[in-house]
């Protein structure tokens, strides 16, 4: 392998400018809409993919978090068209940065967490300090609680963040030694090809899972503030 086994991390440029943006837009043109009366067959099952996971998000919730129900929707589309764009070869996939990870966990958090400070005042602050504490472990549990608070959105971008760049990390590394071994070992070549065939598919579906567990829990949190 000759190139930097961390080269496909790297922000793509063109000219000397990055077009990160433009990858980021890129996912929108995969769900259009349409004005016809009778949707073809492509529609049709993403809008039954939408409503179906639709409303198993938003059953737990009452009128106040089910305003959030499009944002969502849309974390979620955004978050599974990426990462799967992101297997295709030559490809960039954006959340695989951390920062840009952050950019989405941080307000989604902060936006529940005002709505709970906000709407359950008492019961917001309920929350650092439960109920029958001692009372000399009151400072120790309201700075635990607290940093437990801040650690959410960082958990939220981690997670997300960790499990999609080892999945590229094992894909990259595996396809690498498959190349090598072929004219070495054919028959131990063909093995590391189903391997990383396996491997594939496996990425599909976590790339899949994490856009689902990520907005899960922001819903989740969203829950416990409405």
């Amino acid at each position: 392998m000759n190139e930097n086994l961390f080269t496909s991390f790297a922000t793509p440029t063109m000219m000397g400018l990055p077009i990160v943006i433009l990858i980021i837009m890129f996912p929108s043109i995969l769900f259009p809409s349409s004005n016809r009366l009778i949707n073809n067959r492509l529609i049709s099952i993403q809008q039954w993919l939408v409503q179906l996971t639709s409303k198993q998000m938003m059953a737990i919730h009452n009128n106040k978090g089910q305003t959030w129900t499009l944002m969502l929707m849309s974390l979620i589309l955004f978050i599974g068209s990426t990462n799967l764009l992101g297997l295709l070869p030559h490809s960039f996939t954006p959340t695989t940065q951390l920062s840009m990870n952050l950019g989405m966990a941080i307000p989604l958090w902060a936006g529940t967490v005002f709505m709970g400070f906000r709407h359950k005042t008492k019961a917001a602050l309920a929350h650092f300090l439960p109920q029958g504490t001692p009372i000399f472990l009151i400072p120790m549990l309201v700075i635990i609680e607290t940093i437990s608070l801040f650690i959410q959105p960082v958990a939220l971008a981690v997670r997300l963040t960790a499990n999609i760049t080892a999945g590229h990390l094992l894909i990259h590394l595996i396809g690498g030694a498959t190349l090598a071994l072929m004219n070495i070992s054919p028959s131990t070549a063909l093995i590391t090809f189903i391997i990383l065939v396996l491997l594939t598919i496996l990425e599909f579906a976590v790339a899949m899972i994490q856009a689902y567990v990520f907005t899960l829990l922001v819903s989740l949190y969203l829950h416990d503030n409405t």
